[in-house]
């Protein structure tokens, strides 16, 4: 009844702008004849034929373009190349939140939970890599993931690589659409839009090496690796021609779905950062002295604004102002709070009490958990995934991790690579098409055979899609973890990755940075 209702009334809105917009479009394409300038003398012979105006777009093809605004369809009218306001709005203000979740939502979570001799060096940390992924993502990493190869004659790699300098320097990325990404958003608002993403990535990792590794070797650890791992990744989960886009490439060789960057973001990081605690080594005194969080206060800010812009996070990776937006704002609400509830009921259970930093822990992995599945589950499978989310990232923070003797500082490895990896199956087995009809409707998912791994009479995904998941997850693990190993190697050899033992005993704030945390 309200579908009906909601379309009756998309309808009267689609004629009302179509009939308003038709003197607007007529005196937008009319030409004026300019009128003689005074006491200038008639021409001698009479003036060329002028060049015809152009055709007047028809009240039809206006009202057309309306209705594709509506439905985030790629205009074939009038308004083709323009950018639809609302929906460019939208994912500008959602660029803006994903940033918020770095700076400095991130920067106060984890500068929350080291001590307080090394507040500043995560801060710092988080801040330098937004500047230089800026920097990269402007020089070549945009073109790196999202430069389209040509139709024909494109190299061997088209499907891990974008095409490395169609859009180096941000040439051609203006305010009109790339409709190969957006309908309506500009094509600069998807780019910017995307770095965000690409900042807070490698952010990610420093929750897994904080107080123990030096400026300078994380800086380049990540310029080395968003090469390695972050761009290719990127390209092969989201690029129109990568290797696991089963929504966008018809030719996808493994057809999976990520929304938001499960795999992307939360397992490139979350692996590398165990691989990269692992060749550091221990915190000085680790399991001697105690190395509790300083300020759950930061803490319990931070994760307020990580929450808050993972609706930019989520909801903006529908790319409009749509309902498949609010599906995902509805699902990214649910698993973070029935994951924050289920953490604090598990710590009742074997601890006695609920503490805020179980809470804050909670909420984040049932924001990760979601993220890939954000757009295409349903309201019942992310309260599902919201107590997986709980249960499954505990018991690798607390039983794994205390088994294995391993330092992830911040648990980055246990929210973020096990949060990642679970919803990335997880999204593999809730998936349903009734709630996002791309999986199936849309031409490349026609062939590349997305379309054949759902039931359309049920919605439900076939195992066919797990299968796929299960082969993504693998080459994710095996990419992020190598490569780590193999550039940690490199930057341990060249210029080291640990300060001296009397820096870490002082803390990184005033040896590396020069100032305090709480000089007044």
């Amino acid at each position: 009844m309200i579908r009906t209702h909601f379309r009756k009334l998309s309808a009267v809105l689609a004629a009302a702008i179509a009939l308003a917009a038709i003197p607007l479009a007529t005196s937008a394409y009319a030409q004026e004849t300019p009128a003689p300038a005074p006491g200038a003398e008639a021409p001698a012979t009479p003036p060329a034929e002028p060049a015809a105006a152009p055709a007047e777009p028809s009240p039809a093809d206006v009202a057309k373009d309306t209705l594709a605004y509506f439905n985030n369809v790629a205009p074939t009218g009038p308004l083709t190349g323009l950018p639809g306001p609302g929906h460019n709005g939208f994912l500008m203000v959602c660029a803006a939140l994903v940033l918020f979740m770095t700076l400095p939502g991130l920067a106060l979570f984890y500068g929350g939970l080291v001590r307080h001799k090394n507040v500043l060096s995560v801060m710092a940390q988080c801040l330098g890599l937004a500047g230089m992924v800026s920097i990269m993502w402007y020089l070549f990493g945009y073109s790196m993931v999202f430069g389209e190869h040509p139709a024909e004659g494109a190299p061997s790699w088209a499907g891990i690589f974008g095409d490395f300098g169609k859009y180096a320097f941000l040439k051609d990325v203006g305010g009109a659409p790339n409709t190969n990404y957006t309908a309506w958003p500009s094509h600069s608002t998807f780019a910017m839009y995307q770095l965000m993403f690409a900042i807070i990535t490698p952010a990610l990792i420093v929750g897994a090496i904080a107080e123990r590794m030096k400026f300078a070797a994380i800086m380049a650890f990540c310029a080395i690796w968003m090469v390695a791992v972050y761009f290719p990744m990127a390209h092969m989960v989201w690029g129109f021609d990568g290797l696991f886009n089963g929504v966008w490439n018809g030719g996808a060789k493994i057809p999976s779905i990520d929304f938001a960057g499960g795999t992307v973001v939360h397992m490139t990081s979350g692996w590398s950062a165990l691989v990269l605690c692992l060749l550091l080594g221990k915190r000085r005194g680790f399991g001697k002295v105690p190395m509790q969080p300083h300020s759950l206060v930061l803490c319990m800010v931070g994760t307020g604004m990580l929450w808050v812009g993972w609706y930019g996070f989520n909801a903006g990776s529908a790319l409009a102002a749509d309902g498949l937006a609010s599906q995902a704002f509805m699902t990214t609400t649910l698993a973070a709070a029935v994951a924050a509830f289920t953490w604090g009921l598990i710590e009742r259970l074997f601890k006695g009490k609920v503490s805020v930093l179980g809470l804050c822990s909670g909420a984040v992995a049932g924001l990760v958990v979601i993220t890939p599945g954000a757009g295409f589950v349903t309201a019942g499978s992310a309260v599902i995934m919201g107590v997986l989310a709980a249960v499954v990232p505990y018991f690798f923070c607390t039983v794994v991790k205390s088994k294995l003797g391993y330092d992830d500082s911040l648990d980055t490895f246990g929210i973020h690579g096990v949060g990642g990896t679970l919803g990335a199956i997880l999204t593999a087995v809730f998936a349903n098409c009734k709630v996002n009809p791309n999986l199936v409707s849309d031409a490349y998912a026609k062939v590349n055979g997305m379309q054949a791994m759902f039931n359309l009479e049920t919605g439900k995904a076939s195992s066919a899609l797990l299968v796929n998941h299960l082969k993504v997850v693998i080459i994710t693990i095996i990419l992020s973890t190598v490569a780590t190993a193999v550039i940690g190697l490199v930057i341990k050899v060249v210029i080291g990755l640990r300060p001296t033992e009397e820096v870490e005993e002082s803390g990184l704030d005033l040896a590396e940075h020069g100032e305090g945390g709480y000089e007044h």
